[in-house]
Order: structure tokens, then sequence, then C-alpha cells
């Protein structure tokens, strides 16, 4: 978070905590995607407000659970893409998916207090092997969902079976090209087909039961050799299906392999661009204020939890979930206070503080420009409940 997106937060506090308390509302948006959440229940207004005292003081023990989290429901992926920790085999970490057992422990512990839940990891979610079962878990729990995907088995059968029967809120679909050519010098091994022939699938379902969920959303990359593709996006998105559609700066993301290669796909065009530079260097920014330590952690495949979902191979991990520990053990517990001290007070002494994605970013959000494509939804609703 940037000094001037803490302010504006601070100044909104009020107002906010009147519409949370008292009427039980909360309108924000997340990555360009508008979320509205309705008639919350008591507790989850509270502990919203009570979330909100990280703004002025990141207390080491948080005086509430997760606003949001992060699933990674597999570690492993069919494509190699050159800069993320999955595809350089920097992820040490065993492969396997996640529990459903796992999952529904932790969903029956905060998912009654999150606004939202991102499923994916250093994985691809879709390969999970009972994706049906972890999609039913996230229905018995009121909060916003975001399935992301490559799209390389998005034509599965079973796959599409489990998402119409328990619909993400956003399926976010990686394209990073509109042509394969294109896209897979990213997303080496990719393929559009499977990806556009499963979205197609998915649109004709929603238009014969009437259903508004999941938000069909592209999500494009933009970057040195597809930056030229950026004016046929919309077309593009229109002419297959696509609800929604972002474009998105490519964020650094530090393993040992992965700085030359990056270097490589920054896009010519400055507003494209994650970061501002001089003279080749990445211009460094002092007023990164980060709240993940204290409102957004992620699950592991394992069962692992950590402050942060850049901190791929766990080294400060909070510890692992099991029958004999519990989330709140594990969130509130001493070994996390020790760490979110070392990322608070000494984040430069950790390899994903270091180069954080979001540190010297103008804003928060990676996206920079959304565009609402179905004009039968009411996208400033989604997600009411």
């Amino acid at each position: 978070m940037r000094k001037h997106e803490r302010i504006r937060g601070l100044i909104r506090s009020p107002l906010l905590a009147w519409e949370i308390l008292g009427r039980g509302d909360y309108h924000f948006v997340y990555d360009q995607m508008p979320i509205t959440i309705r008639n919350m229940s008591l507790e989850k207004r509270i502990n919203l407000v009570k979330s909100g005292m990280n703004l002025i003081h990141r207390r080491l023990t948080p005086w509430s659970m997760p606003l949001h989290m992060q699933f990674e429901l597999t570690n492993f992926c069919n494509l190699k893409c050159p800069v993320c920790p999955t595809g350089l085999r920097a992820v040490s970490r065993k492969k396997l998916a996640m529990p459903v057992s796992h999952f529904k422990q932790i969903l029956d512990e905060v998912g009654p207090y999150l606004l939202t839940a991102s499923l994916w990891g250093w994985g691809e979610s879709l390969l999970h092997p009972d994706l049906g079962a972890m999609l039913a878990e996230t229905k018995k729990h009121p909060f916003i969902s975001f399935l992301s995907t490559n799209g390389q088995n998005l034509d599965d059968d079973r796959v599409i079976q489990a998402i119409i029967d328990h619909p993400p809120t956003y399926l976010i679909v990686a394209l990073d090209g509109l042509t394969d050519e294109i896209n897979s010098k990213f997303r080496v091994g990719a393929r559009l087909a499977p990806a556009l022939e499963g979205v197609r699938r998915i649109s004709e379902w929603k238009k014969k039961s009437g259903s508004v969920l999941p938000i069909l959303h592209m999500r494009f990359i933009a970057m040195k050799h597809n930056e030229h593709e950026v004016p046929d996006l919309v077309r593009f998105a229109e002419d297959h299906h696509f609800d929604f559609l972002t474009v998105r700066t490519l964020s650094m993301i530090h393993t040992d392999a992965s700085n030359d290669t990056y270097q490589s796909f920054i896009p010519e065009t400055t507003r494209l661009s994650a970061y501002q530079y001089n003279e080749g260097r990445r211009i460094s920014k002092q007023d990164f204020y980060c709240l993940e330590p204290f409102w957004l952690p992620t699950l592991f495949a394992d069962g692992t939890l950590v402050n942060c979902i850049h901190d791929y191979n766990a080294e400060l991990s909070l510890g692992k979930l099991s029958v004999s520990n519990s989330f709140r053990e594990l969130w509130f517990g001493d070994q996390s206070r020790t760490q979110r001290r070392k990322i608070r007070d000494h984040s430069m002494d950790l390899y994903f503080c270091r180069m954080c994605p979001a540190r010297d970013r103008d804003t928060t959000d990676a996206s920079i420009k959304a565009y609402y494509l179905n004009k039968q939804i009411d996208y400033a609703n989604i997600g009411s409940f």
C-alpha cells in the first residue's frame, strides 16, 4: 500500500465504519474488480473495523482475523513461465495438491470473516484432482472467490462441471497474447484453443441457466513482445465471450535466475510498465506500507501458513495446519509475532521483501485498466449476499 492510499483510507475511515457497522455494507475494488458485500454478520462487521486499525498501527498480534486470503490449491504447473518461481524450478517444496480436509478445516475457521479468497498460488489450480470438492467448500461461506488459470485444461469436462456446479465469483483466465505465437513467449507451452473453448462452453451454460457467475475475466499482462496487441484486446475479449477484461503490468518476483530475463519483458510504453526506471535501473519508492502479514496470509498446498505469497519456499513459515494446530493458533501465536516483526521492522533482510512486486509500483493493484464487456451484468453489485 502506498502512502497516499493509506492516507485516503484513514480519511474515509469514519464513513466506512458507519457503513460497515450500521448498515453491514462494504464497497471496494480488488485489483480493478469492483466488489460489494451486503448484510454482513455482526462478527464480520466487527472484524472488518478492527482490521482497519492496521492502517494506524501494524500490531504484531492483529486485533482481527484476515480480511483476504490466498489458497494454493496446487504447487505444480503445466507451463514454464520464465520469471515464475515454479517455471524456473525455484520452488523447492514437495509437489502436491492441497487436501480437501485442510481446505475445509481452515475455511470453517476463517471463512466467516473473509472478504475475498484467491484460489491459486505457485501452481495451476485447475490441475487439482478434487477441484469440484474444493469449490464446493467455498460456497459455504459469504466471501468473494477468485479462481485463476492459464486455461490449458479449461476445456476438460471434469473442470467445466466443477466450475458450473460451484461457480467462483470471478474465473480469471490469463492470456498474454492473441495468437499462440505471442501468448507462448511468456506462457511457455500454452495454447489458446483449450482456454477459449472452455470460456465458450461456460458462457453458453451461463446464458442457458441465467447465471451471472462466474464472471469470465480475461487478464492480459502487457510486455514488450505483446504491447502492440493492447488496442485489439477489447474486440478479442468480446468475440471470445469474456465478461470482463483487465490489462496488468508484469511485476517482478525475485528468484536468483529471474532478473535478467525479466528485463527483456519490460514494455517500451511507460504506462504499461509496473515500475519507473532511470538509466535502466528500477526507481525505488520509500512510501510503501506493507499490510499483507496483518490481513492477507497465504496457505500453501501442504498446509503451511505464510505471511506473504512471495515467500514461495516458506522460509518465514508461521507453522503448519494440522488436526492439533488450528488457524487461530498459527495466526495469533508467538511464531507469527516474530515473523511479522521481521517483515515490519527488518524487511530488507528478507529475500521476498527486497524484491517485493508491490514495493515500487505506483499503486497496490497490479492491474492498471479494466473493461466492462457484458451490459447484462451489474458489476457494482457483484458479490452482494
